[in-house]
């Protein structure tokens, strides 16, 4: 089937472009002009930059990298930049996703922002070299509620688009979520993110509706949370919750809280135990078949 638009052939550019050391480029979800967008510059122009796996390391997963920053910026070098490149070192591609921010849009912009990156990414797996069923969300802070939703918020294609990539699934077909909004409501939400997201007077039901521990049902991907005691900016509750819910659901997902450690901290420091996630994440992502299993050395 003939899927490829203009922007699936830059990713394959970029992808091509990676593989001989070049730095990636950003390329833009619509080509043409997003939904909704509010002007030209760069800020109303979502993309994704998409880090291929060395082919001697590729084990077909991909992953839509989710920056945090509130909704209202992106921190996009130790929750973007840097977590592709350790995706890339587990054999995994990434996609850093840039989704349009608050205050200027409001959902549902954001969530379609990275619906469209997984789409993107499904409707250009033979290129990249990836497996349609094993494209996952990760994400921090802010970039976490993101994920949370769409691992909550999805559907299986819109049949009627004229758009082929459109027609695709935008279901993750699993969740990383690290130090995450979850929550808009109640003690453990996050103010600024849910202004941001929604404004100040959002109506009560659409708080309800994006407080993402409520919405999680059996079809909800394997999730893999991480948090800790420390984070008085995102409380861990906000990871527990979502947890809790998961389970309630019958849903596979693993939960680390570790004790020290302040929000924000990306992949973590040398050193601390927080820094010690990503092996966490990478051992689950093996349980659950989307990495080869490790081997043991005697």
């Amino acid at each position: 089937m003939r899927i490829l638009i203009a922007a699936g052939l830059a990713i394959i550019l970029t992808a091509n472009a990676f593989a001989q050391d070049a730095k990636p480029a950003p390329q833009a979800l619509w080509p043409e002009g997003a939904p909704g967008a509010q002007g030209k510059d760069d800020k109303d122009i979502p993309s994704i930059t998409v880090y291929p796996a060395p082919p001697d390391k590729a084990t077909g997963a991909a992953i839509v990298v989710c920056p945090g920053g509130g909704y209202s910026h992106l921190a996009s070098d130790h929750e973007g930049r840097q977590v592709a490149q350790w995706l890339n070192r587990i054999g995994v591609t990434a996609a850093v996703l840039k989704y349009r921010l608050g205050p200027k849009y409001h959902h549902p912009i954001q969530l379609g922002d990275a619906q469209r990156a997984i789409r993107t990414l499904r409707a250009n797996a033979e290129a990249l070299k990836i497996d349609p069923k094993k494209i996952g969300i990760l994400g921090f802070s802010a970039g976490g509620h993101l994920a949370t939703t769409a691992a909550t918020h999805f559907d299986a294609g819109k049949k009627d688009a004229g758009n082929a990539i459109e027609r695709l699934s935008c279901r993750p077909d699993f969740l990383v979520a690290v130090y995450p909004v979850v929550s808009l409501e109640g003690p453990y939400a996050h103010g600024g993110s849910r202004n941001n997201l929604l404004g100040k007077d959002a109506d009560p039901k659409l708080i309800e509706f994006l407080s993402n521990e409520k919405q999680v049902t059996t079809e909800t991907p394997p999730s893999f949370l991480v948090h800790t005691s420390e984070d008085t900016g995102v409380p861990p509750q906000n990871s527990v919750m979502f947890y809790l819910a998961c389970h309630q659901n019958k849903v596979p997902a693993e939960l680390h809280i570790y004790e020290k450690g302040r929000h924000g901290l990306g992949l973590g420091t040398r050193g601390t135990a927080f820094a010690d996630w990503p092996n966490r994440c990478e051992a689950w992502l093996q349980t659950r078949g989307l990495l080869p299993a490790a081997t043991t050395k005697e």
